[in-house]
């Protein structure tokens, strides 16, 4: 079951019914949804991925999935799941745009790298963004992400591959719990 996580300035917990307007709006906003996925998708999409949430992702507790608020307020989305792109597990995460540039998104990106370590015993953590998002290339960059590789996409663009690995102080947290 996924937990509630919570931030200086941030809550993470599960989604609930209520919060589908919300995740709808922020997937069909052009400025996040070009950098999510396979980029923009149609509104019935969207909806049927919300759906899948519950359906699937929590009904068979895949991996952890998170809305995240400040101050009460909706203000983005989170996970945390195995990817196929590297033997690992993959941090996702989007803001809402009246966030943006704030050090929310350092903010939550550590949050769920910490989970990844701390609670799911995790000695690396991957992520992976489109080249020309220098915005969350320099937020993975200032919390430890190196670049790995690049995958060249069918349409001609480039994904970027990063890693963070476990610093020794992280494994020692763990190891004390």
């Amino acid at each position: 079951m996924t937990p509630t996580l919570r931030t200086e300035r941030l809550l993470l917990e599960p989604y609930v019914p209520e919060d589908e307007e919300d995740f709808v709006t922020l997937f069909q906003d052009g400025r996040v949804s070009q950098w999510m996925g396979d980029g923009p998708a149609t509104e019935a999409d969207d909806r049927a991925l919300f759906g899948r949430i519950f359906t699937k992702v929590y009904a068979q507790d895949l991996f952890d999935v998170w809305a995240v608020r400040r101050n009460g307020r909706f203000a983005g989305h989170a996970e945390i799941k195995p990817t196929d792109v590297a033997e690992g597990y993959e941090i996702i995460y989007a803001l809402t745009p009246d966030m943006w540039g704030s050090g929310l998104g350092r903010e939550l990106a550590g949050a769920i790298v910490a989970y990844g370590f701390d609670t799911l015993g995790l000695t690396e953590v991957y992520a992976t963004v489109a080249a020309p998002n220098s915005a969350s290339l320099a937020v993975l960059d200032r919390i430890g992400f190196e670049h790995v590789r690049d995958m060249a996409e069918d349409d001609g663009s480039t994904t970027r591959v990063l890693r963070r690995r476990a610093a020794a102080r992280d494994l020692q947290r763990k190891e004390r719990r």
